[in-house]
């Protein structure tokens, strides 16, 4: 039987694979389009979905991420960052079914490559084990993707979205990063510092992932740009984590993200880049869903 997928408004598989068409570049890459389509034809129409979440000491904060996934998803993949408290226990409590995978390197990035490394689903999607991310969101994630997105970022400045987990300094530094990358790479991201995510796992090595920490999530979004993938953006609401203090750290972590755009900048363009520039369907006040591509 055929999973439920994509019945969140915002998404209209119909609309959006019309406006793909209409909105493709003039100077397109044709032989990358035609390698993407051929791409897009193997992939299943149900496919198998994993979850990432890494954990370091979140296990008072577990029972209001595990028991809230979709029964829709496939695999739950914790990536264990060595903690010293009844995370990994209370994980397969709520979960008997969990995989526990321990990080090969401590940081978010190296954590995700971890659980990356260890899907074995069609979809992949990046979840927070601190309750900031809501695991009843991933259906529109996947159905973005059934829509024809290659790669899907949540955006917490789309109508729908929204935070009540980023003071006013987070908030300029983001939207500053944001006018970065449109100036430097042409992407029109909404928001770039979020990390509830979903892609399709055969895209995983077009983003060539070496980011350790939090901006990991710059890295992707920039690459999947870089790499002409379609991206789509859809509207997510991050809660503020439910106990303990995160690991975020605004100014260190700020400038490892203004240093990962730089460096981006600066690393040699793939070659699709130079012939093709995707661009997110509609305008940067789009409402509900773009895809990039």
């Amino acid at each position: 039987m055929s999973k439920e997928w994509g019945h969140a408004a915002s998404v209209e598989p119909e609309t959006v694979d019309g406006a793909l068409l209409a909105r493709l570049s003039r100077d397109h890459d044709v032989a990358a389009e035609l390698r993407g389509a051929e791409r897009r034809a193997r992939r299943p129409a149900d496919p198998r979905v994993s979850v990432v979440i890494p954990a370091l000491n979140e296990a008072p904060n577990l029972p209001y991420v595990l028991p809230r996934l979709p029964p829709s998803v496939d695999e739950v993949i914790l990536v264990d960052g060595r903690s010293t408290d009844e995370t990994v226990e209370l994980a397969r409590q709520l979960l008997p079914e969990i995989r526990v995978v321990t990080e090969s390197a401590a940081g978010k990035g190296a954590a995700l490559r971890t659980g990356f490394a260890a899907c074995t689903g069609d979809v992949v999607v990046m979840l927070d084990a601190d309750g900031s991310t809501d695991p009843g969101e991933i259906p529109l994630f996947v159905g973005a993707l059934l829509a024809g997105a290659d790669f899907v970022k949540g955006s917490r400045f789309l109508l729908g979205g929204g935070t009540a987990d980023m003071p006013r300094h987070r908030r300029l530094g983001n939207h500053g990063f944001v006018l970065l990358t449109r100036v430097l790479f042409g992407a029109r991201f909404s928001d770039l510092c979020y990390g509830y995510n979903a892609l399709w796992t055969d895209v995983i090595d077009d983003l060539d992932l070496s980011a350790i920490g939090f901006e990991v999530e710059t890295m992707m979004n920039i690459r999947a740009h870089r790499s002409g993938l379609r991206i789509a953006e859809v509207p997510s609401f991050e809660y503020r984590r439910r106990y303990g203090e995160g690991r975020l750290r605004t100014f260190a972590d700020g400038w490892r993200v203004l240093k990962t755009i730089v460096r981006e900048r600066l690393r040699r363009e793939p070659a699709v880049e130079s012939e093709r520039r995707p661009q997110l369907i509609g305008d940067e006040e789009a409402l509900s869903i773009g895809i990039d591509g």
